[in-house]
């Protein structure tokens, strides 16, 4: 008999919204304490600069302004957890336009303003259950509004790490979400139940192939934070750093899941 299909994990329309402008208003108000000096600071993501990053937060935000511009396609047909494997496609076009975005909008904190405006008027003119062409393919809002939370998660990390002692803070919700679904894609990607990943307090998943643990402490663990899981999960921190650091546990001979990593990059 084959395995039982695991059931996709669902998420709380009303918590998801609450958490994209939860962390989008943390961006905004930590944009407005930036000066000349540290919007012109580089990043870790190539050439951008700290103006380019904030640019492309905000575009991450209007995707689903752009989607919601095209026609509903007449069906569903991927699944939330597929859209980390769609990212990396369109990587050279993203930048290009980041950096369009970032020379025709000077005044950052007005254009951050109207997209979060902006996008509260969309969300209360259209159901969660309108379906949305994306990267990925066909997606209802409320599912790609998940989606948001880990661009929002990821880039603000970009922001802390860029300019030393910003620390813009992390929504708990955006931070959950953002966590379960880069949890529930190694899971998609590295099917099996051999191996335990656990991201506490927010996501437990099991994956690789091999014998499957019915009680107790499974043989294979791997244990890490939601930070560090992000980072590792988008290919901003190597599994080799992250054990020499001691940001990661891992214990049993199918725990190196470094040849997994980064799920999206």
């Amino acid at each position: 008999m084959p395995p039982a299909r695991k059931r996709a994990r669902s998420y709380d329309p009303a918590k998801t919204r609450a958490a994209v402008f939860a962390q989008f208003g943390t961006v905004r108000e930590a944009v407005r304490r930036l000066d000349p000096g540290q919007l012109a600071l580089p990043t870790r993501l190539g050439d951008w600069t700290v103006r380019d990053l904030i640019a492309h937060i905000g575009m991450a935000v209007t995707a689903v302004h752009r989607a919601l511009d095209r026609p509903a396609p007449p069906r569903q047909d991927v699944q939330v957890v597929e859209w980390p494997f769609a990212t990396a496609a369109k990587s050279a076009e993203i930048a290009d336009f980041t950096r369009n975005l970032a020379a025709d909008r000077p005044d950052l904190d007005a254009y951050l303003t109207d997209v979060e405006d902006s996008l509260r008027a969309l969300l209360a003119a259209h159901p969660g259950s309108r379906l949305l062409e994306t990267n990925a393919g066909a997606l209802p809002l409320d599912d790609y509004l998940v989606t948001r939370t880990v661009e929002l998660v990821v880039h603000t990390d970009d922001l802390n790490d860029a300019v030393p002692g910003l620390e813009v803070p992390y929504d708990r919700q955006a931070l959950a979400a953002a966590t379960r679904l880069l949890a529930d894609a190694l899971a998609v990607k590295a099917p099996g139940g051999s191996t335990e990943v656990r991201v506490p307090p927010y996501a437990v998943v099991q994956c690789v192939e091999g014998p499957r643990h019915t009680r107790g402490t499974p043989p294979n663990v791997v244990e890490t934070d939601p930070l560090t899981w992000i980072r590792l999960a988008t290919g901003r921190l190597s599994w080799a750093d992250a054990l020499a650091g001691a940001k990661v546990g891992a214990s049993g001979e199918r725990a190196d899941i470094g040849g997994l990593l980064p799920v999206m990059s």
